[in-house]
């Protein structure tokens, strides 16, 4: 099933913000989780109620807003309240918006920046913070025209595999973030969507979701 939830809105033509090149600093916070893998261009919603991580946020308010995503490598539940182990490479996202609650949670809407990956970690704080190399997707000219063409072979697939009813991308997204979206909201495993992420580029990322759905 493909459930698109607060994907990124439409941007005017000739832009696409999955496929913009995007500066970051070269240490941020890390949220971990074992069920999410953010792409660039997209925004999800989160909910934010461990006490070191509504620390990371209210720190992050008070800076550039940039939150560093990665997921949790199976069998981390041993090791959850400390640092366990995660997949090398990112997506981070900056807040969009947010709410605080009057217990102390936030809601944050985190819209997908760039691509990264970890090199170190800092150890000195309640939080994870990662020493990051970004590592953008901006496709090459010649790459345009085969994105597209896989974008409309991708939309094709999709139509013929999610339900009746179920919520599509829009279909005015450009096509990286039409690509990206796909990737992050496809009902998939997650080890599958961070292979995803961690493709060589959008033209691949695109192709590897034509080959999955054309399997189904």
């Amino acid at each position: 099933m493909l459930c698109v939830a607060e994907a990124a809105p439409a941007q005017s033509a000739g832009t696409d913000p999955a496929a913009t090149a995007v500066t970051i600093p070269s240490q941020i916070p890390l949220f971990p989780l074992p069920d999410v893998v953010m792409f660039p261009g997209v925004s999800r919603p989160f909910i934010i109620f461990e006490p070191r991580y509504r620390a990371m946020v209210a720190d992050a308010l008070k800076g550039d807003r940039i939150i560093g995503m990665v997921l949790l490598k199976p069998g981390f539940e041993a090791e959850y309240e400390g640092r366990p182990p995660i997949y090398e490479i990112g997506c981070a996202g900056r807040i969009a918006d947010y709410q605080e609650l009057p217990d102390g949670r936030y809601m944050i809407l985190l819209r997908g920046l760039v691509k990264f990956r970890v090199t170190s970690e800092d150890q000195t704080r309640p939080y994870r913070v990662a020493r990051v190399d970004v590592m953008p997707e901006v496709p090459k000219a010649e790459e345009l025209a085969p994105l597209s063409t896989l974008r409309e072979r991708l939309a094709s697939l999709l139509v013929a595999v999610v339900p009746l009813g179920a919520e599509l991308p829009p279909v005015d997204l450009p096509d990286g973030t039409y690509v990206n979206t796909v990737a992050s909201y496809l009902d998939i495993p997650e080890t599958i969507r961070q292979g995803l992420l961690e493709r060589s580029g959008l033209l691949s990322r695109a192709q590897a979701l034509v080959d999955l759905l054309a399997t189904r």
